[in-house]
């Protein structure tokens, strides 16, 4: 908890200083791996499923870090598209108490939680990995290549976009994306839901602390794609559309379009 209010302070102050309000994300691949081997080592023991747990969570962390690091999120100017959008619609008083009490202090406490299947089986009495293990870390596992899959594809997407000088469509239908309007952020949702079942494998009841943090992680996706999808429909006119045939979060058949 100190070092999450560490980490929380520490970006309240470099989004003053830089009048950039993207830190959190900046931070967001890395703080729950450091959590989790942190909690990991804190049980002073060879477990293997603390390690198995690590050893997804590293592996999730390194591959949302090289993402967000290839689409210049790290360099300077890297702010996140949508908070200027959301600062224009605030007056600067309300975006600073926003800045405070959500992007840092909420986002940095939801990473925390995030993490807590580790806490859980750390303080758990040793138990053999069994079949809900198995469960967890293969839907981790799936999840984790349907989440780089889906942002290779738009990544490639905007690529030849940005070669043909914005050209052609503006947004991605193809791929994963023909099944759901945002497949990556399902997939990031489902992995760590999927992580909430290592601390019940622990032995820990199903309604314990760590069902928080994927339940506040579904709800804040709840909202940012719902703004995201209202820029994207003000850029692209024909976003409408897709949104009529294909759907939002969990992958399905899209639906005939109407002649």
């Amino acid at each position: 908890m100190v070092a999450c209010a560490g980490f929380a302070a520490a970006c309240q102050v470099a989004s003053v200083a830089t009048r950039e309000h993207s830190w959190v994300d900046r931070l967001w691949s890395i703080t729950p791996v450091v959590y989790i081997v942190w909690f990991a080592a804190s049980a002073g023991r060879f477990d293997p499923r603390l390690v198995l747990i690590s050893a997804l969570a590293f592996a999730w962390g390194t591959r949302l870090t090289y993402n967000f690091a290839r689409k210049g999120g790290y360099r300077r100017g890297g702010e996140d598209y949508r908070w200027p959008v959301l600062r224009r619609r605030m007056s600067p008083a309300a975006f600073a108490v926003f800045n405070v009490l959500f992007i840092n202090a909420f986002q940095h406490a939801l990473l925390l939680l995030l993490a807590l299947p580790a806490w859980i089986a750390a303080r758990q009495a040793p138990t053999p990995l069994g079949p809900l293990d198995a469960v967890a870390a293969g839907l981790m596992t799936l999840f984790l290549i349907g989440e780089t899959v889906a942002d290779q594809q738009q990544w490639a997407f905007h690529r030849a976009k940005a070669a043909r000088g914005g050209a052609g469509p503006g947004f991605l239908t193809a791929g994963l994306f023909r099944y759901s309007r945002h497949p990556n952020f399902f997939c990031e949702q489902g992995f760590w839901w999927a992580a909430y079942l290592f601390g019940v494998a622990a032995g820990a009841s199903w309604l314990n602390p760590s069902l928080v943090g994927p339940i506040l992680l579904t709800a804040l996706f709840q909202g940012s794609t719902a703004f995201t999808e209202e820029i994207s429909a003000s850029k692209y006119p024909g976003y409408a559309e897709y949104q009529k045939s294909v759907s939002r979060l969990i992958p399905w058949f899209p639906r005939s379009r109407r002649p």
